[in-house]
């Protein structure tokens, strides 16, 4: 089988490796897709982070199940998955416990992302925006954009989506947004108080990974609201006006989970609706690309070309 190396920053290798082999309690699954995520683009870039070279990225996959070990029960060859791994998912196949397995039935599986959508469930839950709430999610990329989906369903007052990019603000109001916030044209808190007769919102999620959006979610917030930091923030230090939270009463909630439990809770959760059709994907996956071509995939994820909101890998 083939699967994507990184031996130094910006430059992929693909491996010839053994097929992996398998437990009594894992499954073998065919990869039909593997997201570029955020969190990988940093080490990609050269920054330490969590990662030493050569790295083998890749946690974002969907699949075909094409062998189970003797202890699987509930799921058999050609069942359609969404899986959680944490490296080798840019290959061919890849072995995981069968537990870190969520069911794709009749979706499409190059946009059966369960890992990203259970990280957006799972902040949105510990968000917990209420019926009625005024929220503000900053940042329309992909989490963004799923985030936005998600806050709908739990029927606020008002949902305002704010971003640097005219294209992605459009996905954002096609997808139900009450208003959106170019803030390259207009301050953002201005344009909140306008919005909330003075008062901020409820609850604002930033979901960028910059310290610009960091910077912006206590002037839009109101007082006792939260503030949740669902972006990615890797390489260099981040600052906060902590003495002015402090004084505001802000909760602030960090949305980022390690927890196998709870990652799983949240990918069944959002695989659910997305069988369901309550959440979709299908116009947030807008560039792909073959292993072959990963490199382009990481450069596209980095530069963001018009249109661009989420790259994947389709070995």
């Amino acid at each position: 089988m083939r699967v994507a190396a990184l031996p130094e920053p910006k430059r992929f290798e693909l491996m010839d490796e053994p097929g992996p082999e398998i437990g009594p309690d894992d499954v073998r699954v065919r990869v039909a897709a593997c997201g570029v995520c955020a969190s990988e683009l940093d080490i990609w870039r050269g920054a330490a982070g969590h990662a030493t070279f050569p790295w083998y990225p890749g946690h974002e996959v969907s699949g075909m199940i094409e062998s189970v070990g003797h202890e699987v029960t509930d799921l058999a060859v050609g069942d359609p998955v969404a899986v959680w791994v944490t490296t080798r998912g840019y290959g061919e196949l890849v072995a995981v416990k069968a537990e870190y397995c969520v069911a794709a039935d009749g979706l499409a599986l190059d946009t059966a992302l369960g890992e990203p959508l259970g990280c957006a469930v799972n902040a949105v839950e510990l968000a917990a925006p209420a019926l009625g709430d005024d929220v503000v999610v900053i940042g329309a990329g992909f989490m963004g954009l799923l985030i936005a989906q998600l806050v709908l369903l739990r029927e606020p007052r008002q949902l305002i989506v704010a971003d640097l990019r005219d294209d992605a603000l459009e996905r954002a109001a096609a997808l139900g947004a009450t208003a959106t916030v170019n803030v390259r044209d207009v301050p953002l808190p201005e344009a909140i108080r306008e919005r909330t007769d003075g008062r901020g919102a409820d609850v604002t999620i930033e979901a960028t990974g910059t310290q610009a959006a960091l910077d912006q979610l206590g002037d839009v917030t109101r007082m006792s609201g939260t503030v949740a930091i669902a972006g990615y923030h890797q390489g260099e230090p981040r600052s906060i006006p902590l003495a002015h939270w402090n004084w505001m009463a802000f909760r602030i909630a960090n949305a980022h989970f390690r927890e196998p439990a709870t990652i799983m809770h949240g990918m069944r959760t959002g695989m659910r609706l997305l069988r369901a059709g309550r959440v979709s994907l299908a116009d947030l996956v807008t560039h792909r690309f073959s292993l072959d071509d990963i490199d382009a995939a990481f450069r596209a994820a980095v530069e963001k070309p018009p249109g661009f909101v989420k790259a994947t890998v389709i070995p």
